[in-house]
């Protein structure tokens, strides 16, 4: 344990590990997220914590339709292409292997295991670095069956994105 006992305890909470993935035109992104909850049962909304700064936000602002791909832990180099911020590697989507999603046509990743594609409701300032986009699911598919246990987290990749 560190002198700082908030850090530690939010560092224990589990976090799923997805790309968001959003479009604007013919402008696409997907980066990497783990602060993500479903919010309600009706409709169904779903709220992920992105960084104010980073290029996606603009992009779902403006376009406002957003995907969270969900990959397996068994398939976890499939996301490891789109870790990388747009600042860093600006051709990260022409590298990139997805599909259009049916209902919105943002990017569906290959080797996804699930996509929920979403309408973008609102964009909440909360204060802080990061803005909570809440959007309402309008479409899902599943290319690959899995359970919770099975959905790739931080966990099994060692890494941190807490405190």
């Amino acid at each position: 344990m560190s002198d700082d006992s908030i850090r530690d305890a939010l560092k224990m909470m589990p976090y799923g590990f997805y790309a968001f993935t959003t479009k604007n035109g013919v402008d696409v992104n997907a980066m990497v997220v783990n602060w993500v909850s479903q919010m309600s049962y009706a409709p169904r909304l779903i709220a992920v914590g992105i960084q104010k700064s980073c290029y996606s936000r603009g992009v779902v602002e403006a376009g406002r339709v957003f995907g969270l791909n969900l990959f397996l832990q068994a398939d976890s180099d499939a996301i490891m292409p789109v870790t990388s911020g747009r600042a860093k590697k600006p051709e990260k989507m022409d590298d990139a292997e997805y599909s259009p999603a049916p209902e919105t046509g943002v990017p569906v990743l290959a080797g996804a295991a699930a996509v929920i594609e979403c309408r973008v409701t609102q964009i909440v300032d909360v204060g802080g670095d990061h803005d909570i986009v809440v959007g309402e699911a309008v479409s899902a598919e599943i290319m690959k069956e899995g359970a919770p246990p099975d959905v790739l987290s931080l966990t099994e990749l060692g890494w941190s994105y807490a405190g």
